[in-house]
């Protein structure tokens, strides 16, 4: 019998990444080329796995940045314990591959022509298309906000530049102050985030201004393995996290120069130190520009093949797609990404189609010797995703120190096992 404490072992320490998403892992006879525009978990690892399963075919990667920060462990880095360095993965591993990379911002889809238009006027054709755009923010569901906003109110929602900025703004702040960070309500990137980030910021106080505290505003009256994160703050940081919930969680304005986060009933912080608004969030700006997305601001597709209900031929995968129950997380982007690889290939091929499953496991550090995890295990059924009962689980509650640094180590492993896995290089050093 596998129980849920091997099965968090087996996808922590040896990952199961390479076997989940697709229904075989062997080559097929394909040919055409597939652009994949985004080099993020789900962009990255569908590139890689396109040319895994079809050497033959033509693979190109389009993204700007030179190199891609992770969101996963980007936490520990606002809180001190890494630096940015330690999360940041170049594309030299999918390039050995034979894999394309271009350097570029793509700003436009012509799905009767089959192209990508890239800034600076060029445009690459294809035969088949993913789009990997990651989120962006609306930032006008909140009174006041705007993206200018973000340089004093940081986010960190995107990893890199702005993980930065909130370090320094919490290291700089007076001991006795306050952090606050506001939550929107689902769905966003990575449900579990911002209570993984409240607590390793409570570490960071405790060490260094321990007359601090974080309060958590939220629009959800409750969250991700709530119960786990509450037992780990109090036996960890008591008195350091405070989490406010529901309607009187809900940011619905904020007054830029007195710092002030509002709800519908008033004022819902003092004029704090340090405060992370993290924006409700949709698709991101291609998915807009390249109208793929619905009403809800974020993209619909097959889900056994991500490809977009909205134009043949063109697949949304990671963050951006409507993909529920499962959540937008790097592991759940990495399944995606496999499931998609093989759907394209068996198309351009001309076999069956695969049918997928998936799984999703996330760890949330407490501290460098703390973690709780959860996992899910996903199939279809009639035309849509669900979760398989009974398979899964959150770590067990009420388990003594060692139990948890035990999952604090696989969390590592599990970091190391998906970017080496996603971005073909070897493990990193968390």
């Amino acid at each position: 019998m596998i129980t849920r404490r091997t099965f968090m072992q087996w996808v922590g320490a040896a990952g199961v990444l390479g076997v989940t998403g697709c229904a075989s892992g062997g080559r097929s006879r394909a040919a055409g080329r597939v652009v994949v525009i985004g080099g993020g978990f789900g962009g990255a690892t569908c590139a890689r796995y396109l040319k895994r399963f079809a050497p033959e075919l033509a693979v190109t990667l389009v993204e700007s940045a030179p190199h891609h920060v992770t969101c996963p462990f980007s936490n520990t880095v606002i809180a001190g314990m890494r630096d940015l360095a330690t999360i940041t993965v170049g594309y030299e591993g999918l390039q050995r591959l034979g894999i394309e990379r271009v350097q570029a911002r793509a700003q436009g889809i012509d799905a009767g022509r089959r192209e990508v238009q890239l800034t600076g006027g060029a445009r690459l054709g294809y035969d088949r298309l993913v789009v990997a755009p990651g989120i962006d923010f609306r930032y006008d569901m909140i009174e006041g906000h705007g993206p200018e906003l973000a340089e004093s109110m940081p986010h960190a929602w995107q990893a890199g530049a702005q993980t930065l900025l909130l370090r320094r703004q919490i290291q700089a702040m007076r001991n006795g102050g306050v952090v606050v960070i506001s939550v929107p309500a689902n769905p966003y990137r990575c449900p579990p985030g911002p209570y993984e980030r409240a607590g390793l910021i409570a570490a960071y106080l405790q060490r260094e201004k321990p007359r601090s505290k974080v309060i958590i505003l939220d629009a959800k009256n409750g969250f991700p393995k709530q119960a786990l994160f509450e037992a780990g703050w109090q036996e960890l940081y008591p008195g350091y996290v405070e989490w406010v919930g529901g309607e009187g969680g809900k940011v619905t304005a904020v007054d830029p120069a007195s710092r002030i986060l509002r709800n519908t009933f008033g004022a819902v912080s003092r004029k704090s130190d340090v405060v992370n608004l993290i924006p409700p969030q949709q698709a991101g700006t291609l998915a807009h520009a390249a109208d793929l997305v619905d009403a809800s601001g974020w993209c619909p597709v097959q889900p056994a093949t991500f490809e977009s209900t909205r134009y043949a031929g063109i697949h949304v995968i990671g963050d951006a797609c409507i993909a529920a129950p499962l959540p937008k997380s790097a592991y759940a982007a990495n399944n995606q990404a496999k499931a998609c690889a093989a759907a394209i290939v068996a198309a351009l091929a001309g076999e069956p189609m695969p049918e997928p499953s998936f799984i999703n496991t996330c760890y949330s550090l407490l501290a460098e010797d703390y973690a709780v995890s959860v996992a899910g295990v996903y199939r279809l059924a009639a035309g849509r995703i669900v979760a398989v009962p009974e398979a899964g689980g959150t770590s067990p509650p009420a388990q003594p120190r060692q139990f948890r640094a035990e999952e604090a180590r696989f969390a590592r492993a599990w970091y190391r096992n998906i970017v080496a896995d996603s971005f073909a290089i070897a493990s990193p050093t968390v």
